[in-house]
């Protein structure tokens, strides 16, 4: 059963976010997230209260969530929800699992510049791979990617998820390929085409005006990533679809940090996991300060499909090229069984007398602040 967890971003918020505003200023997209984070699952937002219409028994109130996708607690039923659509666009073939990696040196860009700099990152890393498929397999793949930019310290590292089929449509568009073999594409000129791609978008960033340093910083950053080896990570991770749609769950809706990972918050320190074994210990306000630099961009789109992932046409053709697989066996899930699965809870009958429950509202609490979906409440709650 899914619980409140020990501890809360929301209480490191709540209590330390004046004091982080005294160190580092905030853009409109922060505070608006930390606002939200603030604010979930509180009074502010109003919600409802379960009850049995026979008085047998009432539930503790349940408050509406905040819905921003920088909220660890706000994710779980988007990502179901985006799961089930996404299991019918998928390829019934094993898929692998690409990353491509921001080199350190151009982590203050990607700071400064972010929207641009991932734009560039995920047209860079899909246009490598395309290209290369197309000139060495003959074939067009489908790809969804997925933006990640910390590490489980909550370190700056902005990377691509990629899941890549293995297969395609022939160029001619007439059959369908499948790769076989553990290798797809090796990653040397793999890697070697991606920084390419990238540091023409990065040329054509300064030609814009966006990037603004000086020639000579720029000469010296470029011939910086010339030298550099490039991270590039592929391999064939995942034979069947379901295992596809596990891999999903848990890089596509993924937060910096979850509350389960919280191990301590008193005020003067936040503990948390890290990876084997591994702990980290730091002051609230250095939390947050981590915490925030994974804050997207306004509406920036973090999951992206491109091939045959971004166009229906070419992936029902795909499909129809492939031997049909047999239809499940049990219906998919209602939308009420996924609620249970999540939360644990029927929220539908009484407990005690199995009478379908009333559900009674209780008002917003928001005096001064406009209905929005992502309220910008500061200080507050």
């Amino acid at each position: 059963m899914t619980g409140r967890t020990a501890y809360d971003v929301a209480d490191i918020v709540r209590l330390h976010r004046i004091e982080l505003e005294t160190v580092q200023p905030l853009d409109t997209v922060q505070g608006r997230a930390l606002s939200a984070i603030a604010l979930c699952r509180t009074s502010a937002l109003g919600g409802f209260v379960l009850k049995c219409p026979n008085g047998d028994w009432t539930a503790d109130p349940c408050y509406c969530s905040c819905r921003n996708r920088n909220c660890p607690k706000c994710q779980a039923l988007d990502q179901e929800r985006w799961l089930a659509k996404r299991a019918e666009a998928l390829v019934p073939i094993p898929h692998f699992h690409g990353v491509f990696t921001l080199p350190a040196e151009l982590r203050p860009l990607g700071r400064l510049h972010p929207r641009e700099i991932y734009d560039a990152l995920f047209r860079s890393a899909s246009g490598a791979l395309m290209e290369m498929a197309e000139s060495r397999l003959g074939i067009r793949l489908g790809l969804t990617l997925v933006l990640h930019t910390w590490t489980r310290e909550l370190l700056y590292h902005a990377h691509v998820h990629v899941l890549i089929t293995s297969g395609g449509l022939t160029l001619d568009g007439k059959a369908f390929k499948q790769i076989r073999k553990k290798v797809l594409l090796h990653t040397t000129p793999l890697a070697e085409l991606f920084k390419g791609k990238m540091m023409d978008a990065l040329r054509a960033l300064r030609a814009k005006g966006v990037i603004t340093m000086s020639d000579g910083a720029f000469g010296t950053l470029m011939a910086s990533l010339q030298d550099l080896k490039w991270v590039v990570y592929l391999k064939r991770n995942f034979d069947s679809p379901r295992a596809v749609l596990s891999y999903l769950a848990r890089y596509t809706h993924r937060v910096g940090i979850a509350n389960s990972r919280l191990l301590e918050v008193t005020k003067d320190k936040v503990t948390f996991r890290s990876k084997d074994g591994r702990t980290v210990t730091l002051r609230p306000v250095d939390f947050l300060r981590r915490f925030v630099q994974h804050v997207l961009p306004d509406r920036f789109k973090k999951i992206r499909h491109m091939g045959l992932y971004a166009s229906p046409k070419a992936l029902a053709k795909a499909k129809s090229l492939l031997p049909p697989i047999p239809e499940p066996v049990n219906p998919p899930p209602t939308w009420k069984e996924v609620l249970l699965v999540v939360t644990g809870k029927d929220e539908h009958c009484c407990p005690r007398c199995g009478a379908a429950l009333r559900k009674d509202l209780i008002p917003r609490n928001l005096p001064n602040c406009r209905r929005t979906r992502s309220p910008d409440i500061r200080r507050s709650a």
